[in-house]
């Protein structure tokens, strides 16, 4: 045989053959990880600070940065800053829950993640025009801890046909904007979640990095809890994983870092709530605003009871 024999090429699987092992093989729908191997993921210290950051300063931000800086900055006729930062939000969280999913060890529904995203999008966009025209109302009187219909501005209003169209505004902002933002957000971090799991007891354990970022992290599921009145959401999302923790549990799974960040963030936000709704437990206007079983006030109308009342007694003196 003269010369160097040329390599011959694969020959094609057959229809129906099993794939080539290893941890990834191209599939016809694009590269599919095998779920036989337990990777390693390392805590993803850059994604969650970057999640922690932008939650704090583009959400919880967005009202104090729109009653903070002088009015003549932004009419009421025109978006307030806050109405800026939460575009800015609507277009940086969907870009870091997708780099998320893609740093999970385990192959995740990808259509029920774009579809996801896709809702918490629309959910996020429908809050921010409501959210930007109550908030602005506080300008006018609108006082948060009280119905559309007991606040005194809406009363006055004719015809009273007005009144529904609020009314309306505050459905598209409290419950059909709140439904379609935070269940795709919470089922995103559910999915993640489920990819969280190692075999191996050594990795499951917490830098000193995700301890300091614990603290913050929660605080802020706390006040997403609250403000957006989730907490139905949010305890079925807490024992969904506290399900699957014992599930994994019986395979000899346990937790690796993130899934450990996330879950004892979860536990530490459960313990704020109950904090929150103990302390406010006698207060007879909130509890008029929150009639139900589940008791849960919001933060902001928290603030236009006491706080904001607190701060028009000081500058009347």
């Amino acid at each position: 045989m003269q010369g160097a024999a040329r390599k011959r090429p694969f020959p094609a699987a057959a229809p129906g053959s099993p794939q080539p092992a290893g941890p990834l093989y191209a599939g016809r729908h694009g590269t599919v990880k095998n779920e036989d191997t337990f990777k390693t993921s390392p805590f993803h210290f850059d994604l969650w600070f970057y999640f922690t950051l932008q939650n704090w300063v583009l959400d919880f931000g967005r009202p104090i940065a729109m009653i903070i800086l002088p009015l003549e900055w932004f009419p009421l006729n025109k978006p307030s800053a806050g109405d800026y930062f939460h575009m800015a939000y609507n277009v940086i969280t969907p870009f870091l829950l997708l780099k998320l999913i893609e740093r999970s060890p385990k192959t995740l529904p990808r259509s029920m993640v774009y579809v996801s995203i896709i809702m918490f999008v629309m959910g996020a966009s429908i809050h921010l025009v409501g959210d930007s025209v109550n908030h602005r109302l506080i300008f006018s009187g609108y006082q948060h801890h009280l119905s559309v219909r007991e606040n005194p501005i809406i009363k006055n209003l004719k015809p009273e046909t007005l009144i529904d169209s609020f009314e309306l505004l505050y459905y598209y902002d409290e419950y059909l904007g709140h439904s379609m933002w935070y269940i795709p957000f919470f089922l995103i971090l559910f999915i993640y979640f489920t990819g969280c799991f190692t075999p191996v007891e050594e990795e499951s354990r917490m830098p000193v990095a995700a301890l300091l970022l614990m603290g913050p992290s929660s605080l802020y599921y706390w006040y997403l809890v609250t403000e957006g009145q989730i907490f139905i959401l949010y305890i079925f999302t807490f024992f969904a994983m506290m399900a699957l923790v014992m599930h994994q549990k019986r395979k000899g799974l346990v937790l690796d870092s993130n899934g450990l960040f996330l879950f004892y963030s979860f536990i530490i936000t459960l313990v704020l709530i109950a904090v929150w709704v103990v302390w406010l437990w006698n207060d007879k206007i909130l509890r008029k605003k929150y009639p139900g079983v589940i008791y849960i006030p919001e933060p902001w109308a928290f603030y236009t009871l006491h706080m904001n009342n607190l701060h028009s007694a000081k500058e009347s003196l």
